[in-house]
């Protein structure tokens, strides 16, 4: 199964977060598919950069998100489109 999760970056205490696809077996910081953008907790406002398209891709064909990211999609609006493009396909 492939999943969209954090790949954490950075020194000890100054996490910084890598928004990756990999697959589900793979350790939380080894091998991954692809990079599709990073997440910074630590500056002021916290900032997140997702290249869209490719996350869409990648849920559209049935990649699962973790909690965490899925809930830093819903607040990006990534998942609106996602449920809205899936609607869009079962129409078809």
């Amino acid at each position: 199964m492939v999943k969209i999760r954090l790949r954490r970056m950075g020194a000890h205490k100054k996490p910084f977060y890598r928004i990756v696809v990999a697959d589900s077996r793979a350790p939380r910081n080894g091998r991954f598919i692809e990079e599709i953008g990073y997440y910074n907790p630590i500056s002021e406002p916290k900032v997140v950069q997702v290249n869209e398209e490719k996350a869409l891709k990648w849920m559209l064909v049935g990649a699962q998100t973790s909690e965490t990211v899925k809930s830093l999609f819903r607040k990006n609006g990534i998942l609106e489109k996602f449920e809205a493009a899936k609607a869009e396909n079962k129409a078809k």
